[in-house]
Parts: structure tokens; C-alpha cells; sequence
């Protein structure tokens, strides 16, 4: 018996999201479909329209046999960070045999050519990456620069989009963990990853949540045809409107060399962070003030809440290089008994129970914490009392 991954954050759960679960099932052959999913803070750096465990719930409704949870270190870090400590996890369980994933474009091939050219030593290239920098353009952009300089065999479509950017980004984490899950691209459906213009079945997330945002009344009949039967019930969910105000009072009070420790921030940024904070204290305003070239919106929005959750480079790089755990968030009642008998074989302790974090070691204690923090404070700003950490049975 064996697993297709997918690593997801289901901020909803839609049709664009079972179809992906139906055709990773049906194309990798596989028995069983495992999501890793983030948990209550996005890597948008956005806090998510719903708890964890009710879009988990969502999730195996959806078409998944279980849900473990992307610890909210890796969930609100860079698209690399993102992608690595989700492959790490994976790596850990010897029955995931697939990685499926969204794609504009590319075959299986290209993205494995995708991955063993991002994980280059080529010093050559890492000059071309640092010189491109150097006329203030984004990481992601100077790369793909150094990339289609040095690597011209690689389809610059693979670059162009953010789904194939991770989906790069997921082949990368592969080669690196010396892996050998099989990636699997599938092509998306519908409307585009930052399309907010609701369409009759197949919309993006950032569309629904538009949505949700806005007159859910009027809003209520398309909405119902773009998610399954079971989210749409639990409409209108929304994230909470506090996190905003919070992420910022955060970055007020916090010491500059705190915000300098998160994994986006760098070159000095945390002072001008620190000083437009107090004279841009409407959120949407400050984002748009601190964001350039270089730094992107959403490269801004993710500091604030790796600041607010207090995630530092430094813990997330040793995170990818330690045991961790498999967090279970959401397991289909038909036929758990087997589906956690497959994770029971992982080299990482499975949680299904609060009992089970005595399983942990140091470095999955520390990450663990960071989770259950982010979970405590989602509650808080959701005014609502937190879940009970284990896993529910759907």
C-alpha cells in the first residue's frame, strides 16, 4: 500500500482542490492520498479563513484518506523553506511514493530537470545570482535569471508561474533529501492562482475568499457552485480581521534584531519596518508602503507573521535537517486502521493523541511549540477557546 502526497493549504477546500485529489489518486497509482497540509497561518503570510481542523475535516471529505499538518515554521516561510520542510516530512514515511502538485505547464521530466538545476553547486551561477540581485531585483526573479543564463535547456514556463515556481521548489527538496518520491505534475483547472474573479465551478482560492469578504449574500449561489456540498456549508468563513492590527503591534514591540531573525527579512529591513509601523498603522497601508522591486507583497506580509509567530531563519533551517513528527490532523474513518498503520512505519513519532508529544525530541519540541503557539493565537484572535491537539476521525 502506498501514499500520493500533496502538500496544500485548502484556504478553502474547492473544486479545483478535489479534482487535484481525484487525479493524483487516479495517475499515481497509488492506494491512498496523504495531504500535508498548513495549519492555521498561510504562506502568504495571511492567517486562514478557517481553523485547521475544520478544513482538514473539509479535506478528507474532499477526497483525502488523512491530513497531517506542515508545521507552522515551514507554512509561513519562502517558497524553497515551504517546500523543503514539507519534502522532509514526506521523506520520513516510506509509503509516500508520489508528490502530486498543481501545474500551469511541464511534464514529470522537466520539472526533474527543474529540480537538479536549482540544486546546482555551480559557482558560476551563484555569482550570476548574486550579481542579478544586485539591481534590486527579487530573489525569485534573479534566479530565474541565473537559471535560464546557465541551464537554457530548461522550459522558461516552469518560471513563470507561482504553482510551477513550487512545484520547482518541491523537485528541489526532492534532490536535496535524496529522496525518492516520484513528483507528479497535474495540470490545473480553472481560474488562475491570483484570479479573484468568481467563475461558475472551477475558481482559485484567492477568489473565494474575495468572496467570502465581500457580500456573501450576493456572492452565495456562485459560491456554492465552486465548493463541495460539505465546505459550503460551513460558509461564511472568514480569517480573523484582528491578525492584521496584531501582526503589526508586533512588529512595533519586537526588538529590531528579532524581525531581522525571521527567514524573509534582510539587508537591513527590520529598521524600515520598524519605523513605517508607527507611522502606517493601517495594515494594508504599511504593506503597500514597505513593498518594491525587491520586496514583494507577499514577501512582506509573510515577515509580519513570522514575527507574530516568532519563526527565525535559523530555527527553520535546523528543522529541515532534524526528526521531526507527523502531526495528524484529520484521518477517514473507512479504513483508518490501515491508513495509520502505513504512517506508523515513518522514521518521525506519528501524533494522533496530545499524549503522543512526549514522543518528541528537542528539535521536534521546539517546532512543535511554534505550532501550538500559532494555534493559541489564531483562537485568540478568532475569540473562540483552541482545539484539543489530536486528530479527528471523519
Amino acid at each position: 500500500m502506498k501514499f500520493c502526497a500533496v502538500i496544500c493549504e485548502y484556504n478553502p477546500f474547492h473544486n479545483g482542490h478535489a479534482y487535484l485529489l481525484e487525479r493524483a489518486r487516479a495517475e499515481s497509482g497509488c492506494e491512498k492520498v496523504l495531504c500535508l497540509m498548513s495549519g492555521d497561518f498561510t504562506q502568504r503570510g495571511e492567517a486562514a479563513v478557517a481553523e485547521k481542523y475544520v478544513r482538514a475535516r473539509h479535506a478528507v471529505l474532499g477526497g483525502a484518506d488523512v491530513v497531517l499538518e506542515l508545521p507552522a515554521a515551514f507554512a509561513v516561510s519562502p517558497a524553497e523553506l515551504f517546500a523543503r520542510g514539507a519534502v522532509h516530512i514526506l521523506s520520513a514515511i516510506p509509503a509516500v511514493a508520489a508528490l502530486a502538485f498543481g501545474c500551469e505547464s511541464g511534464t514529470k521530466e522537466q520539472f526533474a530537470s527543474l529540480g537538479a538545476a536549482l540544486s546546482s553547486e555551480n559557482k558560476a551561477f551563484k555569482a550570476a545570482l548574486k550579481e542579478n540581485m544586485k539591481g534590486g531585483e527579487s530573489y525569485i526573479r534573479a534566479r530565474n535569471a541565473a537559471i535560464a543564463a546557465f541551464f537554457p535547456e530548461i522550459d522558461g514556463a516552469l518560471l513563470s508561474s507561482p504553482n510551477n515556481i513550487l512545484g520547482g521548489e518541491y523537485c528541489h527538496a526532492i534532490v536535496s533529501e535524496r529522496s525518492s518520491i516520484e513528483p507528479l505534475p497535474i495540470l490545473r483547472t480553472g481560474g488562475g492562482f491570483a484570479d479573484e474573479t468568481l467563475h461558475d465551478g472551477f475558481s482559485s482560492a484567492a477568489a473565494i475568499r474575495a468572496a467570502l469578504e465581500g457580500d456573501f449574500r450576493k456572492n452565495r449561489k456562485l459560491l456554492r457552485k465552486n465548493v463541495p456540498q460539505a465546505v459550503f456549508e460551513d460558509f461564511p468563513v472568514r480569517a480573523p480581521e484582528s491578525f492584521q492590527r496584531a501582526a503589526l503591534c508586533a512588529v512595533v514591540s519586537s526588538p529590531a534584531a528579532a524581525v531581522a531573525a525571521v527567514p524573509d527579512c534582510s539587508e537591513g529591513l527590520e529598521n524600515r519596518l520598524k519605523t513605517l509601523a508607527r507611522s502606517n498603522p493601517v495594515y494594508g497601508d504599511f504593506v503597500d508602503k514597505v513593498t518594491s522591486k525587491r520586496y514583494t507583497r507577499a514577501r512582506i506580509k509573510r515577515i509580519l507573521a513570522q514575527n507574530f509567530l516568532g519563526v527565525t531563519l535559523a530555527d527553520v533551517r535546523e528543522f529541515a535537517q532534524s526528526p521531526l513528527y507527523c502531526n495528524v490532523l484529520a484521518v477517514k474513518k473507512e479504513g483508518a486502521d490501515e491508513t495509520l498503520s502505513m504512517l506508523g512505519g515513518s522514521k518521525f513519532p506519528v501524533l494522533v493523541r496530545h499524549s503522543d508529544e512526549a514522543l518528541l525530541k528537542k528539535e521536534a519540541q521546539a517546532c512543535y511549540r511554534i505550532d501550538q503557539n500559532a494555534a493559541a493565537l489564531y483562537a485568540v484572535l478568532s475569540a473562540r477557546n483552541a482545539a484539543e491537539p489530536k486528530a479527528i476521525f471523519v
